[in-house]
């Protein structure tokens, strides 16, 4: 089941377990995650699903809702 924010369908976010590494960014081919004010956030519109982000979080802070 996946969330809807804002009337935009959210393939994954961010949690606050996020330790600002950045790892998620560099690995995002959609380039739909950025460094937000307390931790990095995921632009809905731009995330495709892929899963990449996951895989490489140190602390396991990306989930898919």
């Amino acid at each position: 089941m996946m969330a809807i924010n804002g009337g935009n369908i959210m393939a994954h976010f961010i949690n606050d377990e996020c330790i600002s590494c950045g790892a998620c960014e560099s690995e995002c081919p959609e380039e739909a995650i950025s460094e937000g004010d307390n931790k990095y956030v995921i632009d809905p519109k731009k995330c495709t699903d892929c899963g990449s982000c996951v895989e490489v979080c140190p602390s396991d802070a990306i989930e898919a809702p």
